[in-house]
């Protein structure tokens, strides 16, 4: 699925005084760093149930072409391969982060999108002889994923303990530290930011690593989605109050937290100009976040979270001719290289205002907690060690 396309004139066939608009798409080729995007297509289906949802009109869902390009994404994502994660694999700049910035592996984002997406595509996949296999899939896939991310994913101030105090190098099935994390991974930064209540899930996870940077749109979007649960949804919105200087500030919203800085940034950005500390995508302000936020927090009955940082947002954010950015841990300072009258910075905006005024339109995007995968997950976390060389799942994930 394209990121973006270009909008080109090329002369009418027969009458070359004639030009007519093209639309040129652009999969990678043209972007910086050559990186091909992965969140387009998942936003896609996102967005394509939230417009029948609100239209009513089902029929554009089910046109064959639209059904055959639901499965060719579906089936690209839910191919066999030998990464043995249900999360899902992707490089370095392949989502809203588009640039190097030390996410590649299974950043939280593409997991929360990922997962919204197999939700949406569940509903709208006309169920035949073809498909039917794919949905098996997606199932599997769904109980999985959403195992992982909660089991794994998830830090508080009593999960960190925990981590504190892992053995490592453990070898068995019945391991806690399953992914051998050393203890000296838990940055000082980390132990003094993290409040007694509210918690969040982690950016990455890796054998070995804990990305423990705080991303905004993936903890939304796992809300939104209802990739974390509940207890969890109410914990992020929780860490957003009682951290409220360091993710709001004078512009919401950031979009990680906190800034890699010194030898680290430079080793893990290629010292990129553009991603200097507390700028763009390394810990830059994000005005388009505001309609994400607003929806979760309608969604978990918190509407005043969203009134108030968008009244932090209406302060400025018109004066400042609406830029794509802000830069500095306060957000104080217009994006040095951000773009004014930015489409999406409007649009987040505009959205959120909405949203608020008509809370159920909210409904579109949001998914509830599925019962019937919540049962599967709960065999699924209460079964016994299966034994070596058992047969019964077509494809194993390490959960």
């Amino acid at each position: 699925m394209p990121a973006s396309f270009k909008v080109g004139l090329i002369p009418r066939d027969g009458d070359e005084t004639i030009m007519e608009e093209t639309l040129d798409p652009d999969f990678g080729e043209a972007a910086i760093g050559r990186v091909a995007p992965v969140d387009s297509g998942l936003w896609w289906i996102i967005l394509l149930r939230a417009y029948g949802k609100y239209t009513g009109d089902l029929s554009l869902q089910e046109r064959v072409d639209v059904q055959t390009g639901m499965k060719m994404i579906l089936k690209l994502c839910l191919a066999d391969g030998f990464d043995m994660f249900p999360t899902l694999l992707v490089t370095d700049g392949s989502c809203m982060i588009d640039r190097r910035m030390g996410i590649h592996g299974h950043p939280l984002e593409i997991q929360a999108l990922f997962y919204s997406a197999l939700r949406c595509a569940r509903e709208m996949i006309t169920p035949e002889d073809g498909s039917l296999d794919l949905i098996r899939a997606m199932i599997n896939r769904l109980i999985a994923l959403s195992f992982h991310i909660r089991e794994y994913y998830w830090v508080d101030m009593k999960k960190l303990n925990e981590i504190y105090r892992y053995k490592t190098e453990e070898y068995s099935y019945d391991a806690v530290n399953k992914f051998n994390i050393y203890p000296d991974q838990v940055s000082p930064w980390l132990v003094e930011w993290m409040p007694d209540r509210g918690g969040y899930l982690i950016g990455n996870l890796q054998p070995a690593h804990m990305d423990f940077r705080f991303f905004s749109l993936g903890n939304l979007w796992s809300i939104v989605g209802s990739l974390a649960t509940p207890e969890q949804s109410d914990a992020i919105l929780d860490l957003f109050e009682a951290k409220w200087a360091d993710l709001v500030s004078n512009m919401p919203l950031k979009i990680c937290y906190p800034a890699l800085e010194g030898e680290e940034w430079r080793i893990i950005t290629g010292s990129d100009p553009k991603n200097t500390a507390w700028s763009y995508h390394n810990g830059g302000s994000w005005p388009t976040l505001l309609w994400q936020l607003t929806t979760a927090c309608i969604k978990m009955k918190r509407p005043e979270i969203a009134q108030r940082a968008i009244e932090v947002a209406e302060r400025r954010i018109s004066k400042d001719r609406w830029p794509e950015y802000y830069d500095l841990k306060t957000g104080k300072f217009i994006g040095k290289q951000a773009r004014l009258y930015q489409t999406w910075s409007i649009a987040g905006y505009l959205v959120a205002k909405q949203l608020l005024r008509n809370p159920e339109a909210a409904q579109i995007l949001t998914c509830e907690e599925d019962f019937t995968l919540l049962e599967a997950r709960s065999l699924l976390e209460a079964s016994p060690r299966r034994k070596r060389g058992h047969k019964s799942l077509k494809k194993p994930f390490l959960v």
